[in-house]
């Protein structure tokens, strides 16, 4: 056991010998690299810099181009893609704001056309009613028109076709001019305003109106002529029989 704890010790101590020399060969070597210590420029000698936040901008440094390279120039007056795109869609919109704008002016037009239309049929149709002052009832008379226009078409229904059609038409212009003739003439006065812009229709009304009312005169002058006659023949007869009388009392 004390042999064995020599050699121990001995092993011991021999690590450490070799240690400790080769920690006495290390500082002794020289080393493989040097240590140079540079020194700090002076402040003249180092370049002005600009401060990160400057009140003016630096110009880019651009390079000069050499006499003998070529320089292509940019053309100011060829516009980019995106200028002529831009230019496009401008287009475009300008063209569907021009549609649009029309259309809403067509569209107001023609409601305005129509609301003036219907103002017009409305008032032309309260102006043919006759005034209360003339104290014509439109109601009933129009009624007794329309039963006698049924009464000339029941009478006319067994004769030909042109006794069928103007027939009824005249008996229910003839009613009306009776029993309604304030009204009569407001229709005729409208009907005269729209036939005035038809001058051949205008005057074809004209001729037949001054053949109509110079008929009607000519039969009322013969009416009361016949009438005449007629009395004074009966009132012949009348003193003739009252002769007989007498004469044979």
């Amino acid at each position: 056991m004390a042999r064995i704890r020599l050699l121990r010790a001995s092993k011991h101590a021999a690590v450490f010998a070799l240690g400790a020399t080769a920690a006495t060969q290390i500082h002794v070597l020289p080393s493989p690299f040097r240590t140079v210590y540079a020194e700090a420029p002076s402040k003249d000698q180092l370049p002005d810099k600009k401060p990160i936040y400057s009140d003016f901008p630096v110009a880019p440094t651009t390079p000069e181009p050499s006499p003998t390279s070529p320089v292509s120039k940019p053309n100011p007056h060829s516009p980019t893609p995106t200028d002529r795109l831009a230019e496009q869609v401008k287009k475009a919109r300008l063209f569907l704001y021009d549609q649009s704008l029309a259309a809403e002016t067509s569209f107001n037009k023609l409601l305005s056309w129509a609301f003036r239309k219907e103002t017009d049929f409305s008032n032309t149709i309260a102006s043919l009613a006759p005034a209360p002052e003339t104290g014509e009832q439109l109601l009933p008379g129009a009624i007794y028109v329309l039963v006698a226009t049924l009464t000339g078409s029941i009478v006319s229904r067994n004769r030909g076709i042109f006794l069928r059609t103007t027939f009824p038409l005249a008996v229910g212009i003839a009613a009306g001019w009776y029993l309604i003739p304030v009204t009569m003439q407001n229709t005729s006065d409208l009907i005269w305003e729209y036939e005035k812009k038809v001058p051949a229709i205008s005057e074809t009304h004209a001729q037949i109106s001054g053949f109509a009312k110079e008929a009607w005169r000519q039969t009322r002058l013969h009416t009361k002529f016949a009438t005449d006659w007629a009395d004074e023949k009966a009132n012949e007869a009348r003193k003739t029989v009252e002769d007989l009388v007498s004469k044979g009392k």
